[in-house]
């Protein structure tokens, strides 16, 4: 087993978006919406997380080179039936950051899970409407430095 070997590629300034959306029932967006979550604000919480999740994707991917991350940005965005997450990553490195963006998304959408589990469960403590989808990364941008004058 190996890595894929990066040692010949010329450091190059990168850029992912990725999104994700986890639909919600209505109580529970009415209660983000009013801050009446008891863990706190899953919005605040998903942004943070998704931020710390960029930096840790190498411990998290197997394959996943380490890189240095020069900016990230998450947003969380209430919706009538959830919420969508928008990561965006930059480096300038000698491989990608879309794997980066999609953790982050993925963290943010489990926390949020996490933090209004409570209102989601159903009688039998099931998540009937509770439901991850769309994580998929929006836009990837790859820019030579050695170019830039």
């Amino acid at each position: 087993m190996k890595s894929i070997d990066i040692a010949q590629k010329s450091v190059t300034e990168r850029t992912a978006i990725a999104k994700g959306f986890i639909k919600l029932s209505k109580e529970s967006v009415s209660r983000i919406k009013n801050q009446e979550i008891e863990k706190g604000d899953p919005l605040t919480v998903a942004e943070l997380k998704a931020i710390e999740a960029v930096k840790e994707t190498p411990h998290a991917i197997a394959f996943c080179h380490s890189i240095p991350i020069d900016y990230t940005e998450a947003h969380c965005e209430l919706k009538d039936d959830g919420v969508e997450v928008t990561v965006t990553v930059k480096s300038e490195a000698k491989t990608g950051v879309e794997m980066e963006a999609l953790y982050g998304v993925s963290v943010a959408l489990l926390n949020i899970w996490d933090m209004v589990k409570k209102y989601e469960k159903d009688e039998n403590g099931q998540y009937p409407l509770t439901e991850i989808k769309n994580i998929r990364v929006l836009k990837k941008i790859k820019r030579d430095l050695k170019n830039q004058l």
